[in-house]
């Protein structure tokens, strides 16, 4: 005779055991998948750019392995991957689809103009957000693309600002040199309008190309111009050959730069010739300490002497502000961040202080901040104000 009576409750024993299997490696699964929030970044690790770039991304890094270390975003990790694409707008879109392939929740700190619009149409497409794009042209802003989120100011703002600030100092002939691409010609555009705001222009305008630029031609052709000033809207790599040529060829014009140049990599490319060159600047002076932000970053560079040499840069700080957006745009999007839930949560973020600097997103503006200033190097290559 068999026994049922022992076999039904040994197969419903198995069949509970086995449930609660499943749920286990179920929960453990999706705890694994959730436990870090991904950040794709592609930035010219390699290139032209290459030194202010790691500065940027060490600004970043610093904030969010303070964040990470304090146990993260609403219990879960940020893993920021940056990929380079050696300033390559091409590969910039490549490395910018892969990480979105791999389930980035936001792109963030892209550089370059040419570069982040090579990645712009992949945005929509897979709505995930853009979030700090290390440059500030003014196609990010106007019109106000949905999936794009800046924190730093226009390259217009700043130049016209730095046009308007050279005249008051008395220089009545100032030159302009761009890059030929879209960086350039929205520098210039700013330029201009600082110019046409005091019914001047500029004693010369030359251009010269991304890949291959004549440096010696264009040398020749502002000595021959002769200005007080030249206002140099291109790479950091372009703009310190071309203002040290200007030294070797014994020519005492005054350099003048964007932000994209404001990075203690781009002093080291100048070398003795950087005292005296005049930077744009779009965040507050890395040592207005009297500043929140500007104290926090210090605090976060000093404890970690190693990675930053000890030295807060304006890069950094540009670099330490996205993270903080990054950062605050993600605990507002709640547990287990989404593309969509950080997005919303963006396009909320009004008055969001960084600490002593106000920043402001809405679904009809994402320009973030407009702070524009200019700095000199001084001969121990620190930017003063």
């Amino acid at each position: 005779m068999s026994k049922p009576s022992r076999s039904r409750p040994l197969s419903r024993f198995v069949a509970t055991i086995a449930t609660a299997a499943t749920a286990v490696l179920a929960l453990g699964l999706g705890t694994a998948a959730r436990a870090d929030i991904l950040i794709g970044q592609t930035a010219g690790f390699t290139g032209q750019v290459a030194a202010s770039v790691k500065e940027l991304t060490l600004g970043a890094k610093l904030y969010i392995d303070h964040v990470n270390a304090a146990g993260g975003v609403n219990g879960q990790k940020i893993d920021l991957q940056s990929l380079d694409d050696g300033f390559d707008p091409k590969r910039a879109a490549a490395n910018a689809q892969t990480l979105i392939d791999k389930g980035a929740v936001a792109l963030f700190l892209t550089r370059g103009t040419p570069h982040t619009q090579a990645v712009m149409p992949l945005l929509e497409k897979a709505q995930v957000p853009l979030v700090a794009p290390s440059t500030g042209a003014m196609l990010l802003h106007k019109p106000v693309h949905p999936y794009v989120f800046n924190v730093r100011s226009t390259y217009q703002r700043e130049a016209e600002r730095a046009v308007q600030l050279l005249l008051e100092m008395g220089n009545t002939r100032i030159a302009l040199v761009q890059v030929n691409d879209t960086f350039g010609a929205d520098g210039v555009a700013g330029a201009m309008t600082g110019f046409n705001d005091r019914k001047m222009k500029p004693v010369a305008h030359f251009t010269y190309e991304r890949e291959k630029p004549d440096i010696a031609g264009v040398v020749k052709q502002l000595i021959a111009a002769d200005p007080q000033v030249v206002l140099l809207v291109a790479s950091q790599q372009i703009t310190a050959d071309t203002i040290n040529a200007l030294r070797a060829a014994g020519s005492r014009i005054l350099g003048a730069t964007l932000s994209n140049n404001a990075s203690n990599g781009f002093v080291q490319l100048l070398g003795q010739n950087a005292a005296g060159v005049i930077v744009s600047q779009v965040f507050p002076s890395e040592r207005s300490t009297n500043l929140a932000m500007v104290r926090e970053l210090t605090d976060l560079v000093k404890a970690k002497p190693a990675e930053s040499g000890g030295l807060v840069t304006p890069a950094m700080m540009e670099g330490f502000a996205s993270a903080k957006v990054l950062v605050e745009g993600l605990k507002r999007a709640g547990k287990d961040a989404s593309r969509a839930s950080l997005l919303r949560a963006l396009n909320n973020m009004s008055r969001y202080d960084l600490g002593g600097m106000e920043l402001n997103f809405s679904t009809t503006d994402h320009t973030g901040t407009n702070y524009a200033d200019i700095a000199i190097i001084d001969p121990r290559g620190r930017f003063l104000r």
